[in-house]
């Protein structure tokens, strides 16, 4: 099994920055791709930010250019920075990852609990 958890949200005025972790821990043989999510109130989860093991990138168009996403595999932990902050980026932000387990032959994907990003205007 594989745990993630998530730190890093809170409240700020649009226009700041927060910067979310997420740290994998437990029995990892390998993670494969590791990303963000996030779900505002009444609307379907969506994906903001993936990062491959090989360190390709993708972006939600509507965060790129102010969100940045990287990863220690050192550490087994996936960053989002994020810098110009408005309030339709209010949401619970989840952090997801595609691993596999020690003795498991298929990947398997897990989710961390969440964390709330709260953003003033």
């Amino acid at each position: 099994q594989v745990q993630l958890v998530e730190s890093g949200g809170g409240l700020v005025q649009a226009g700041g920055s927060l910067r979310l972790s997420c740290a994998a821990s437990g029995s990892i043989s390998i993670i494969n791709s590791m990303g963000w999510y996030r779900q505002a109130p009444g609307t379907q989860r969506e994906s903001v930010a993936t990062i491959n093991s090989d360190g390709r990138t993708n972006y939600a168009d509507s965060v790129k250019g102010r969100f940045t996403i990287s990863r220690d595999n050192a550490k087994n932990t996936v960053y989002l920075q994020m810098s110009g902050l408005e309030p339709e980026d209010t949401a619970v932000y989840y952090c997801k990852t595609v691993a596999l387990s020690r003795g498991a032959v298929i990947y398997t994907t897990y989710w961390g609990q969440g964390t709330q990003v709260t953003v003033s205007s």
